[in-house]
């Protein structure tokens, strides 16, 4: 996940994500291999990241960009409700609020897309005083991601999805070959699985939640993958 960030000082380039989840997972299973999350940091940079963050004190310098841009679409505006929409995108603007947090309709947010508007991105204002690896956290959270993961003796991963993915998109997240020959997933919760020894003792307690494709996976869930390719 990339991170733009205006006005703070963070590392640039790729970050280790501080997950406790992820700590707790290997000091339970011990594996071999341990796979955490990276976010990337990039300084000025809105158009390829996927959450903006910004001190709250400075948000006008994020978005006075895209005024200047709505200001310039305007004036070539003809349509009478596009410009109604527009005027409402800038007032929102002006009285320092991000587009992100307006409601909008599917139609709505695909024009604000096509205007490249960056505050229709996730933006996260800060104090200025966190640390990294909160930043991260309320990045994360404002851009809609969670995480699940998979663990054993040779590797405890943690998978970076969108909130509401279904396992079958999990599956996909993990490796192609998992969803295309997908047949049924095992799901455990992160505090159940922790109270056994192994996935194997949380099946034979009826811990274990088999599912078909559809379902929708909770953060921080422990799966496996049933597959036949």
């Amino acid at each position: 996940m990339k991170i733009g960030f205006i006005g703070i000082d963070l590392p640039e380039g790729k970050t280790k994500y501080n997950d406790k989840s992820l700590i707790a997972l290997e000091d339970k299973d011990k594996p071999k291999k341990v796979t955490p999350f990276f976010a990337q940091f990039i300084a000025d940079d809105f158009v390829h990241s996927e959450a903006i963050v910004v001190p709250a004190s400075q948000i006008l310098d994020l978005l006075i960009l895209d005024m200047e841009k709505i200001e310039a679409r305007l004036t070539r505006i003809t349509d009478a409700q596009e410009k109604e929409f527009f005027e409402k995108c800038m007032e929102t603007l002006e009285e320092e609020i991000p587009l992100c947090d307006l409601p909008l309709s599917e139609e709505e947010l695909q024009s604000l897309e096509a205007a490249a508007l960056h505050s229709i991105k996730p933006v996260v204002q800060v104090e200025g005083n966190e640390d990294v690896n909160d930043i991260i956290t309320l990045a994360l959270e404002k851009a809609g991601y969670m995480f699940f993961y998979t663990s054993g003796p040779s590797e405890s991963h943690a998978w970076l999805v969108k909130k509401g993915s279904t396992i079958l998109e999990c599956a996909g997240k993990i490796h192609t070959d998992l969803a295309r020959g997908f047949i049924k997933g095992d799901i455990v919760s992160f505090e159940e699985y922790l109270n056994c020894h192994n996935f194997n003792e949380c099946k034979s307690k009826g811990l274990v939640k088999v599912v078909d494709r559809d379902h929708i996976v909770e953060p921080n869930d422990v799966i496996e993958i049933r597959f036949n390719v």
